[in-house]
């Protein structure tokens, strides 16, 4: 592997915009697979969620990469504009499905919806909503029965929490917070991979409390209020730190 699609790489997993510039002006391949895949499905693959994702998705794009599936383009750079146009052309286009790995929850099978969600894309979220993107479509349902989630599953325990604003946009639109899953994939394929059984929204919340996870707890506490709001049912005061005792 040379210097600069090393460089590429590195880039990658902090979206560092500048570092990916470099990398590719110095040299580093944009459309050649490494190690079985290209390096857009390695960007899309990180463990960072921001909004430079689009600027780093971007520069590959003009150095001649292409994604599998061109459809999933508008959400991923979160372009609201040309979903506006592509919904418009074709109805179906709010009910496409598609597959990407996900370091995070499972967007196998799942809808262009879930991918906004996962990404914390709120502009393209807010436009496939508006052209009749439905908030409550399950995600397929794998051969052992696991997944089968709802875009809100991907924004109560995001990294960073950066798909709450999207999370409180899909309860807006009547996402519902009752949806009961058999088991949910965390992490397939990655170091961190875990399957959580009997989940629902507001119980895949909590599980941004377990310390492998890496989460804000005050964050995710907020969350589980909002989603209990949402539900009409009690809120407790929510003032223990569970993980306190492994700072100590």
């Amino acid at each position: 592997m040379s210097s600069a699609t090393n460089d590429l790489l590195e880039a990658f997993e902090g979206h560092d915009t500048h570092a990916v510039s470099q990398a590719l002006n110095a040299g580093a391949d944009a459309c050649k697979e490494l190690h079985g895949k290209t390096p857009i499905l390695w960007l899309l693959e990180q463990y960072t969620r921001s909004d430079r994702l689009s600027d780093c998705l971007q520069l590959l794009l003009d150095h001649g990469a292409s994604l599998p599936d061109p459809l999933l383009l508008p959400v991923l750079l979160n372009d609201s504009e040309s979903i506006r146009h592509l919904a418009k052309a074709d109805s179906q286009y709010v009910t496409h499905r598609t597959t990407l790995v996900s370091a995070f929850t499972s967007l196998s099978g799942v809808t262009l919806l879930h991918v906004a969600a996962e990404y914390g894309n709120i502009d393209a979220a807010r436009a496939l909503i508006a052209a009749g993107a439905d908030v409550n479509a399950r995600a397929d349902v794998d051969s052992d029965g696991l997944n089968g989630h709802t875009p809100i599953f991907h924004t109560v325990n995001s990294n960073d929490n950066r798909s709450e604003p999207i999370m409180q946009l899909l309860l807006d639109a009547g996402a519902q917070t009752d949806i009961h899953l058999a088991g949910i994939h965390w992490g397939k394929g990655f170091e961190w991979e875990t399957i959580f059984f009997d989940v629902t929204p507001i119980s895949y919340a909590q599980i941004g409390l377990m310390p492998q996870v890496h989460r804000c707890e005050s964050d995710i506490y907020k969350n589980i209020q909002k989603l209990l709001r949402a539900a009409n049912r009690s809120i407790q005061q929510l003032n223990n730190i569970p993980n306190r005792y492994l700072r100590s």
